[in-house]
Parts: C-alpha cells; sequence; structure tokens
C-alpha cells in the first residue's frame, strides 16, 4: 500500500505536543530510555514531524553544539517503521541544515545505523551507551 509521506518543520506548540508525544512512545516506553534524558536543549533544537497519511507519525531535531551540528532525536512509532518515513526524516533533516554546517554528526543505535549510512554518515570512534542502549557516532562525510 502506498502511503503520503509528509516531513515538515515544527511551527506551532501543538506540532512540538505531538512530537514529544512521539518521542515518549517510542523512547521512554518502547526503549526504556529515562524520561530525565530524553527531554533537553528542547528549546535550542530545530524540530520536525514526519506524517503518515496525515497521521503524526515520526520526529526528529537537529541543533547546533560546540562541535558542529548534530541530528538527534530520531523516532517513528512502530506501526509506520519500514515505508519510508525514517528516510524522509533523515533527509529532510539534512537539507535543513544551515549552508556553514561543515561538521555533522549523530549518536546512532546499532539498529539504525544502516539508514544513516545511506545518507553518507561514517561510523567514527568506540561503541558506546547512551540512555541504557549501544551506540556509534556518525559523521556526515560530504
Amino acid at each position: 500500500m502506498n502511503h503520503s509521506i509528509e516531513v515538515k518543520k515544527v511551527s506551532t506548540n501543538d506540532e512540538l505536543e505531538q512530537v514529544f508525544a512521539i518521542r515518549k512512545i517510542v523512547f521512554v516506553e518502547e526503549q526504556n530510555c529515562p524520561p530525565e534524558l530524553e527531554w533537553e536543549f528542547e528549546d535550542e533544537s530545530v524540530h520536525f514531524i514526519g506524517l503518515v497519511d496525515g497521521t503524526p507519525a515520526g520526529a526528529s531535531r537537529w541543533r547546533k553544539t560546540d562541535k558542529g551540528y548534530k541530528l538527534e532525536r530520531f523516532a517513528v512509532l512502530k506501526e509506520y517503521r519500514g515505508i519510508g518515513l525514517g528516510q524522509s526524516l533523515v533527509g529532510s533533516v539534512i537539507k535543513d541544515l544551515p549552508e556553514d554546517a561543515s561538521y555533522v554528526y549523530l549518536h546512532a543505535q546499532l539498529t539504525a545505523m544502516p539508514l544513516y549510512a545511506k545518507f553518507g554518515f561514517e561510523k567514527s570512534g568506540n561503541q558506546f551507551e547512551e540512555a541504557g542502549i549501544q551506540h556509534y557516532k556518525m559523521v556526515l562525510n560530504k
């Protein structure tokens, strides 16, 4: 079945609340991340919401750090996985970065690494644990 997938930059409080609800389901409930680690840097981040057939189904964000630009909090509700929403989120976030974004990185859960690799991200450094989940730092090779 073909789905209509749309990713847009969050511009209203309602959209931001939908983003937080998606992240709560995926990270706090499904992956058992501590809630106090989930909500940080919200005001300095640029948030995105992914819609499938008009229904909020995914979320992501980017923010400027002292190292460069960090892509974070990619989350897709379980019932919408495998239809391309994750790819649409990653692509949209990358396209939205400022032109001066020369160093772009993320902390990838092991299962998500192949998705990020499709966009040119490469593993950097050793495996580490974040919020009880194994990750690798990945850097965008432009």
